[in-house]
């Protein structure tokens, strides 16, 4: 089989790179993604040869982040060209990039430092200067006021002398307060100074930047007057505790106005010099980012390819790199020319090569996808990923899931509404890729844009079947029921008063042929029409749900042949096909032949698949009508077979294998293939004593595991096919909710006649529309999705798919994050 039914061949091999070419061999391995890296070497992580190479690589990724969050800030766009990505610098470069990137930092750094000290002195300046503006009002006043109320306030302090007689000055302290402080600073004022200030304040009309935190906030201008130095001090503590920006107040009005004349000479040459200081920083800034992308790329590549380099070992020589790979054997010419490309540009006297060698180490599991089958893919692996060479469930799930789910969700209507949508993303692939969405939920949608587009064709197709178009019937090729001509004209003018139909096929003339394609669009009129739909429908799921059981244990054939594992076909494969095959497959059988056997006009006495096949395990049934001659026989026969093939499946293998124990040293043991030696192998203990290669076989342990898969397989056969009633079950749940939503929204619309109608069908239309969308495409769609999601990996792929593998990770640079938040650069 090729790559896409199964994965890839996979070897270990030896890469012997040399000291000078061995940082652009892992550079070209790395642009072609071609091997995966295992870590050979014994020393400590910490004292590995390029520790000192990925600690520069960190150090400018720091400086990196520093100058990508400079550009942020002022709002520059950084260019990214995604058809032509840098390659990682040679080594000697790694310096000058280095140098580059440092001498660009303190450059912008110290203009940044600049800026930032020239925007808080024009912050400091502007607060001053609405400090004198605001204060200006009131300070003439407050000298008077201030003088009498304190010498009121020292008379009823009883017998104390006048704080003027003591020498004490009227002093004012001046500033600004953040607005939400002003309460708690007010009572603290008036608790330690015990009235001996006046705190007077007025709030700033406009907001500013706060001087330590830059945040823009509501402030307060304030005025305190107070008498003596003592009091001063107790005020200047108190405004320290509270992180005012305090002022020096002026003592007259001309020392006010020269300070207003100085304030705007200093304020408009502070905005000249920062206006130039930004546009300088900006056009740093903007030199910066038309290679910041090349700079990103180039240091993320350096990083990643003296990682790979640490993994590798050092001969005695010290002069050549030894490092192990694992590489698809396809592959193994490429990586060959790979080494010759980066030996060429390393200008290496020895060329570095590569030699397979041989491993019992289980190697990776490599499965190529594109960008149709990557959907797929991830479905199955979320499930697990294939052990190494086993078969992979992806090319049967392209066809088996999008075809599941049109059955639990199929509607013409909606599947065409889905299509549509998924179209649109994949006409927009492109430029969604351009773009990187940084939305989860969208981006999961987009990746499975073709996982979408198949559903809702799919469901085109099962709609078309259902004859259910957003709970409407097509009339397409006219009906196969003609009832006019059998009845008087009384009774045709009853059968016209009439909305609702119970069809009897087994009147004479009134089935005229069965419908072109799908179901006759005249049972939306009947009533009888659920019963109708619910026998069709549940009887189609065992159909299908037995069919695709079987065509999973059918693919454990080629796991089989694959490894060589020929008596798990007779001991595995057999028992369980027999096993399924001769109870539902029976099942399946007795359905076809009932609608084959038993017509319309026969259809009151045809008898119970159901009856008949709970008495087929009972060994009953004489007293019920057979389907066919010899039934009982057939059916006896049948439960004997099934019952038989468990024991086999029980006790087969490890019996087998004992017997493989048994037979080690005898001559039976020459006739068993080699495959089966290893495989027997495989399940006993091997050790040595002496030298010499000893076996133990544990039969309890093989006995086990086998007895578990017997039960876990015999009673899923069961509750297999019985999870596939869900199909049944959501189909009919989505047919029910779309006309429910048609009868209680667009009938409101419809039923309107008058001229107000159109216009009330737009609102009515919308709300339709909006109801679909979210209840029928979104949440129903998700649900047939999940259910498809569950039968696919319980019912179908555990019958082939064991899923315990380990996923190929190729070191390759396109792997790597491109997107600088995701980089952790900002």
């Amino acid at each position: 089989m090729g790559s896409v039914f199964r994965s890839e061949e996979m070897c270990l091999a030896q890469l012997f790179l040399q000291s000078g070419s061995a940082y652009d061999c892992i550079s070209e391995l790395g642009e072609m993604g071609l091997v995966e890296f295992r870590d050979v070497s014994s020393v400590n992580l910490f004292q590995r040869r390029f520790v000192s190479e990925i600690k520069r690589c960190e150090e400018m990724e720091r400086i990196l982040g520093y100058l990508l969050r400079e550009i942020q800030k002022a709002n520059i766009a950084v260019p990214e060209d995604d058809e032509i990505c840098p390659v990682a610098p040679p080594p000697k470069h790694v310096l000058e990039i280095m140098e580059q990137l440092q001498r660009l930092e303190v450059e912008l750094s110290e203009v940044a430092r600049n800026k930032e000290k020239l925007q808080r002195n024009l912050l400091e300046l502007t607060e001053y200067t609405h400090m004198l503006r605001i204060t200006h009002t009131f300070v003439h006043s407050r000298s008077r006021v201030s003088y009498e109320e304190f010498q009121s306030i020292e008379s009823d302090s009883g017998g104390c002398t006048g704080m003027q007689r003591l020498g004490a000055k009227l002093g004012f302290v001046s500033g600004l307060i953040h607005r939400v402080k002003v309460e708690a600073f007010e009572r603290m004022l008036w608790r330690v100074c015990k009235g001996y200030t006046i705190l007077s304040y007025a709030e700033l009309g406009e907001s500013l930047a706060d001087l330590d935190t830059g945040e823009i906030s509501k402030n307060v201008v304030f005025l305190i007057s107070f008498w003596g130095d003592q009091i001063g001090q107790k005020v200047q503590k108190i405004c320290d505790c509270y992180h005012c920006h305090l002022y020096p107040h002026p003592e007259n009005d001309e020392e006010r106005a020269d300070v207003m004349d100085s304030l705007r000479t200093r304020i408009l040459d502070l905005n000249n010099v920062l206006h130039r200081t930004e546009e300088y920083l900006r056009q740093g800034l903007q030199k910066a980012s038309e290679s910041a992308f090349t700079w990103v790329v180039q240091v993320k590549k350096m990083k990643a390819i003296y990682h790979i380099l640490n993994l590798s070992s050092f001969d005695v020589t010290n002069k050549c790199l030894i490092a192990e790979v694992w590489c698809p054997v396809n592959d193994l010419t490429n990586l060959r020319g790979a080494l010759e490309e980066g030996s060429r540009k390393g200008d290496a006297t020895v060329p570095s090569f590569v030699n397979r060698i041989p491993s019992n180490d289980t190697p990776p599991t490599l499965l190529r996808t594109n960008k149709f089958t990557s959907g797929f893919q991830s479905i199955v692996e979320a499930y697990g990923v294939g052990d190494y060479r086993e078969a992979s469930p992806v090319p049967y799930t392209i066809i088996t899931f999008p075809f599941l789910f049109a059955v639990m969700f199929g509607d013409l209507g909606h599947g065409v509404v889905m299509a549509c949508f998924a179209l649109w993303m994949v006409l927009k692939e492109k430029s969604h890729k351009r773009k990187r969405s940084d939305n989860e939920i969208w981006t999961v949608f987009f990746e499975g844009r073709y996982i979408i587009l198949m559903m809702g064709l799919f469901s085109v197709y099962t709609g078309l079947i259902y004859n259910d178009c957003f709970s409407k019937s097509l009339n397409i090729f006219g009906s196969g029921w003609s009832v006019r001509a059998m009845f008087t004209d009384q009774q045709n003018e009853t059968l016209q008063t009439n909305a609702l139909l119970t069809l009897d096929p087994n009147v004479t003339g009134v089935f005229s042929g069965p419908y072109a394609f799908g179901i006759d669009p005249i049972w939306n009129m009947a009533v009888n029409r659920l019963s109708f739909l619910n026998s069709y429908k549940m009887k189609m799921s065992v159909i299908i749900g037995v069919v695709h059981m079987s065509f999973g244990v059918v693919l454990s054939v080629f796991n089989h042949l694959h490894f060589k594992h020929n008596f798990n076909i007779y001991l595995l494969f057999l028992p369980e096909l027999l096993f399924l095959l001769c109870l539902f497959g029976y099942l399946v059988f007795m359905i076809l032949y009932k609608w084959l056997a038993f017509g319309a006009r026969d259809s009151r006495l045809a008898p119970s698949i159901l009856i008949h096949f709970i008495n087929m395990f009972l060994m009953q049934g004489e007293d019920n009508t057979p389907l066919y001659p010899g039934q009982t026989g057939l059916q006896v026969f049948l439960v004997v077979v099934a019952l038989l093939s468990v024991p086999v499946l029980l006790l087969g293998k490890p019996v087998y294998l004992y017997w493989l124990h048994r037979g080690g040293k005898g001559l039976r043991l020459r006739r068993v293939s080699m495959v089966e030696r290893v495989m027997y192998e495989l399940v006993t203990h091997v050790f040595s004593v002496n030298n010499v290669r000893t076996t133990t076989f544990d039969f309890g342990d093989v006995f086990l595991h086998q007895a578990i898969h017997t039960i876990e397989y015999c009673l899923g056969c069961i509750s297999n096919t019985a999870s596939y009633l869900r199909l049944w079950a959501l189909s009919l749940a989505h047919a029910q909710l779309s006309e429910v939503l048609w009868a209680m929204v667009m009938r409101l619309g419809l039923r309107m006649t008058s001229r107000l109608g159109v216009l009330f069908l737009v609102p009515v239309f919308s709300l339709f529309a909006v109801l679909t969308v979210s209840i029928l495409l979104v949440m129903e769609g998700l649900s047939a999705f999940l259910h498809a999601l569950r039968l696919h990996w319980v019912e179908f792929q555990n019958k082939f798919y064991h899923g315990t593998g380990i996923k190929f990770s190729p070191f390759d640079f396109s792997t790597l994050p491109s997107v600088f938040e995701q980089d952790g650069l900002l």
